[in-house]
């Protein structure tokens, strides 16, 4: 669903072999994806995934825990360029994260939502440029994708099966169809997986 500004979403996410973006014992149940953050393909991954983002949108989980932790990356000069250079886009781009609890933002250039994801894409998406990064959040690329908003498609799947835990593709999403524009297999067997909406 392409605007008439050009803007296309955009989403990442890393997944288990059984579709699962954490495992059984809740969203800090991460074993089976945390040991394939760190590898040359994964930080290529990251550096692919915003090259063309401008905006970042972001539930609020993700958002305590990413802008807790990114902005000290910036000026580690012991840090990887390709961590350094998400890191800096992260902190400069437009921050939008929906939530239903916070009343105001905590973080320069960032503003709440209390709205449907799907309400705040179509927003972002008739104003602006660039594309719309929805980066790590599953609350928010769910309904997204049960909306048929999502142009593009960043995954990292990593070799274990989760045995539970919630999946990303539920039963019951629209019937869609996707071009592998890009594929990285890394050392542990990891493969980041560009899949670009085929409308």
């Amino acid at each position: 669903m392409t605007s008439t500004t050009g803007r296309r979403v955009t989403a990442n996410l890393n997944l288990t072999l059984d579709g699962r973006y954490h495992g059984p014992a809740g969203p800090g149940d991460m074993g089976a994806i945390v040991s394939y953050a760190a590898t040359e393909a994964a930080r290529n991954h990251l550096d692919r995934i915003h090259e063309t983002a401008t905006t970042a949108l972001l539930g609020r989980l993700n958002a305590e825990g990413f802008l807790g932790f990114w902005p000290t990356i910036v000026d580690n000069e012991d840090a990887d360029p390709r961590d350094r250079g998400y890191a800096k886009w992260l902190v400069d781009a437009e921050k939008v994260v929906l939530s239903s609890t916070l009343d105001t933002a905590p973080w320069a250039r960032t503003r709440v939502a209390n709205a449907p994801a799907v309400d705040v894409v179509t927003e972002l998406k008739a104003a602006g440029e660039g594309d719309i990064l929805v980066n790590s959040s599953a609350s928010v690329i769910k309904p997204l994708l049960a909306a048929d908003m999502i142009d593009r498609l960043y995954l990292m799947i990593c070799p274990e099966i989760a045995g539970g835990g919630p999946r990303l593709f539920d039963d019951g999403l629209p019937a869609s169809r996707w071009k592998l524009t890009h594929h990285e297999v890394g050392e542990l067997g990891e493969t980041a997986v560009v899949y670009d909406r085929v409308r």
